[in-house]
This record gives C-alpha cells, structure tokens and sequence, in this order.
C-alpha cells in the first residue's frame, strides 16, 4: 500500500471519529501533512438557497482574517454548478485577479498556488474541498492524487455536518417550545406530578402499579375534574408503552356523524370533504396508549365498531375496504354510572365487559381533603411561574375555607381557584376568601340555583320510569302490528327503526314477552 493509500485509511478513520466536520479536517490536514506536505485545507459548503459559498472548516491554523461567507451573483453560481458537474479539479493560482473557480471558491486573502476540487452530495454539488499551498510551496501531481483521494470522504464529513446542524437545529427548536409549554403549564417539568398519591391516593397509585405491568384494558371511574387523566398517564408512565404515543380523544366532543371518521379514519373522497385519506386516532396511536375519554358519550352505532376492535385488532376506514391492524392498549375514562347505562339500554353490555378489565375509581377531592393543603400549594406555585408572579403559599387562615368547601368540581376547581386567588393578591398573597366568593358556600362563583332545572313533584315519577313506560308502550304497539314478530321485513324491529339484538334486549330489560302477542294474533 502507497503512502496516499495509508493515509486515506486514516482519514476515513476520522470522518468515522467525528461528526463536527471541523474536527474532522483537523485530524485530516495532519495526515495529508505526513504524506504530502502543504498548506491550508478548507471545506466550504455550498448555501442552496442564495448559491454562496461558506467556510465550515479550515486547517491548520484558525480562519482569521478569512471570509466566511462569499456571496455569489447569479452567473457567478450558474458558471460554479456548471464547473461542479464536471468533477474537475481545477490547479491555478488564488489570489488578485484570480479567474474562476478560484475566484468563487478561494476566499480572500488566502494567495498562493491552489487546488479546488467539488464535494458530490446526495441531490447535487454540496461544497468545494481547497488546498492551498505555503507562499514558497508548488502543489504538484502528488498533490493532486491526495485531493483526489480525499474527495469521497470528506464529502461524507460535509454530510455528516449537515445533518447534525439539523439535529441540532431541530433539538433547540424542541427545547424552546418545551420552554414555553412549561412556562404556559407552570411547570418545571413535563412529568405529570401526582400530588397525594401517598395519601388520598395510596390506593388508586397501587391498582395503577398492578396494571401497568399488563396491556389490560383498563376503565377510570370517577367525578369531573377529579384527574382519571392524570391517572391514566400514569399506567403509561409505567408500561412498557412508556416510550410510545400517548393519544386522548374526548368522545364527547366528537360530532355523532364524524365519529368512525374520527376514531377509524376514513379515505380520500368517502364523502364530502374528504379531500386526502386520513389517520384516525387508533391508527395514530399504534404501537402506544390510547385514552377514550368521556366514553360512556359513544353513540351505539361507535360503540359496535369499538368492540370489534378490542376483539379483533382491526378495523377497516371510512371509504376503505382494507382491514388495518393496529396494536393499541385502550385506557377509558368517564364520569358516568356506566352500569346504570348499560341497565338502560344506553352502553352495550359487551362494550362493558371489553373495556372494565381492570376498573380504577379516583375518589372526589371531598373524600382525600387531606390531600387539599398540598394540592393548594402545588398549583400556588404553578401560578406563579405562569404569572409572573411572586410564590406565595396558602397562609393557616386560608386553609380552613379550602378545607370546608365541598369542591364539586373536585381538583380542577381547586385549580382554578388558586389561580383567581393568585391574581387578586397580585404577587402579595393567596386572596382565597376573595376567590370563593367569601365564604366556603358562596354562590358568587358556582352557578347558581336557579340554573338547576326544578325537580319533579313528589307524587310525579322519575324522568327515567317516565321515559321507560313510554318506550314500553312504544314497542307494544308495534308488536301487536307485526303480531310478535321482531325480525325481518315485517318486523317489529325494522318499524321501529332499530337492530333486533337491541330490540330484544331492551325487551327483556323492560319485561316484554313477544309470545303473548302472538297468542293475541292467533
């Protein structure tokens, strides 16, 4: 092996060393000095948007009294790209009255006798690889072998540099939006703090480190604001999912028509509006955790899709005819007595028993006020840091209204309190009393009565027997029509505009026998 061919190893040593390509034209121009003696090495990468040429390294030595940055017009870049093309190295002098490349490529005042080779990238010219010799040197054939041998590896350090200069860029861009969404949030840090889980919620924390081991479908029950979120962050915190997506969806607030659009997705131009295909929240949510918040407010018809997901695994768009399987562990949540739903005909009772694998109940703030005083303090300074104001925490007057008021809307009221009474103290002080409207039962701040509809009359029975006596009727009617049949053309079922399965349940719930119907009609 040659002295070029041994240095050349050695070179694509460094480029492997290093990603900075600073570093790595330091450790290259100390071997080619070994092999071949010369001058200065310089990369300059070529900007693609104005066409200018920029030093990114220089060695020996420092860049001192070196442009950085050589602007070109554009004829100056058309005869550049042209001359990059053709793969040529060019051997002149650089200096005054310099022709092209030097002229473009050689940055001032560096003088003397030159070579400038192209740096290939993956889309076109990325940059120009120039040797310069000393003022009493003449760079020779032995030189130009060297350049020639240095082109393909220093192109892949050129490269290398881009993508950590993206990688940097794109990592400062990260912090500073993580900056401002904790400063947004008043945090300190993103991990979810759980404030009381040794107390108040010693028992949730357990039945949520029991099933975070497991992918089992698990169901929150509790009251609004109580944190069934904060409690499902935590399975996936730590699962095995720990490092995977973490998808919410409010199906309350999802539209009833756009549901299986939502949750499913659907294709380019299944319907109107449809203008590209679209990733519902499942396939979003792949490989990760997905919370179906509020799911008890599922139309029955979603609630029938759903259930064949949590069977099967797949699910097929909107529009699509292609089964796509997905691996995704569901979480639910909801603030609704969903036993009672399904007593009513209003959740599916299969749906049920998919998804309450492993029930966790998050009791209301009213039955952990221990955990009031701490909870107080934490989103004190929460406002602080997202008010710009001065940390100020609840005084011993302050917490016996926090300790006497009933919270019905449980940890997210006490929130929102905190921070009304960190704005009216301005930095000063907690002006609690002020922010529960004076006084623990205050009716300033909650709705008031009047909002509440009446309640019904004590001899008037409930909306709920009100509503099941008229579905009873309702469907004996259309039985004694149909003479007891429920499916079918001439169904009960299909007058009454429903599936028979759920005609039949609802039957059997309200005690409706199709037989003695048929009996009449005989």
């Amino acid at each position: 092996m040659d002295a070029i061919g041994a240095a050349l190893l050695d070179v694509w040593r460094q480029v492997s060393r290093h990603a900075a390509i600073g570093e790595s034209i330091a450790g290259i121009a100390k071997i080619v000095a070994r092999s071949t003696p010369a001058g200065r090495l310089l990369v300059r990468r070529l900007d693609p948007g104005d066409g200018g040429l920029e030093t990114v390294a220089i060695a020996p030595g420092g860049a001192a009294g070196i442009e950085s940055l050589s602007p070109c017009s554009s004829e100056r870049r058309r005869r550049l790209l042209a001359w990059c093309r053709r793969g040529e190295i060019a051997h002149g002098s650089a200096g005054e009255g310099a022709e092209d490349p030097f002229a473009i490529c050689v940055p001032s005042p560096l003088a003397g006798d030159a070579m400038v080779a192209p740096l290939a990238g993956a889309t076109g010219p990325a940059g120009v690889l120039v040797l310069v010799a000393t003022p009493d040197q003449r760079l020779t054939a032995r030189h130009r072998a060297m350049v020639a041998a240095l082109l393909e590896p220093v192109a892949v350090a050129l490269e290398n540099d881009r993508r950590l200069r993206e990688l940097t860029a794109l990592r400062e861009a990260a912090e500073a939006d993580r900056a401002s969404l904790l400063a947004r949030l008043g945090r300190r840090d993103l991990a979810d703090e759980i404030v009381g889980a040794d107390s108040g919620l010693r028992v949730v924390m357990e039945r949520v480190a029991l099933v975070s081991r497991s992918d089992a479908p698990v169901l929150i029950l509790g009251e609004t604001g109580a944190g069934k979120e904060l409690v499902a962050r935590a399975i996936r915190a730590r699962s095995a999912r720990a490092s995977r997506a973490f998808m919410r969806v409010n199906c309350g607030s999802i539209a009833p028509g756009l549901i299986d659009s939502e949750l499913f997705g659907h294709e380019r131009g299944s319907f109107t509006g449809a203008v590209a295909s679209r990733k519902g929240w499942f396939e979003r949510a792949d490989g990760g955790t997905l919370l179906l918040d509020e799911i008890g407010e599922l139309t029955l018809a979603a609630q029938v899709r759903l259930l064949h997901v949590l069977q099967d695994g797949t699910f097929e768009r909107v529009g699509g005819q292609q089964p796509v399987r997905v691996d995704v562990r569901i979480i639910a949540a909801t603030h609704e007595d969903l036993p009672a739903m399904v007593r009513r005909g209003a959740f599916r009772e299969d749906l049920w028993y998919r998804i309450a694998v492993f029930p966790i109940i998050v009791p209301p703030l009213r039955e952990r006020a221990g955990d009031i005083p701490a909870l107080a303090a934490h989103f004190a300074r929460r406002a602080a840091t997202r008010f710009g104001l001065a940390p100020c925490a609840p005084g011993d007057d302050d917490l016996p209204a926090l300790l006497a008021y009933d919270w019905p809307g449980n940890v997210r009221e006490l929130a929102a309190v905190i921070d009304r009474a960190a704005i009216l103290g301005n930095g000063r002080r907690l002006d609690v009393a002020a922010a529960l409207g004076g006084g623990p039962r205050a009716t300033a701040i909650r709705p008031t009565a009047a909002t509440a509809p009446p309640a019904p009359p004590a001899d008037e029975p409930a909306a709920a027997d009100r509503l099941d006596s008229a579905t009873r009727r309702h469907i004996e009617r259309a039985l004694a029509v149909t003479h007891g049949r429920i499916e079918g053309p001439f169904g009960a079922a299909l007058r009454l505009g429903v599936n028979p399965h759920t005609l039949r349940g609802r039957m059997r719930r309200l005690g409706i026998d199709w037989r003695a119907f048929r009996r009449a009609a005989s």
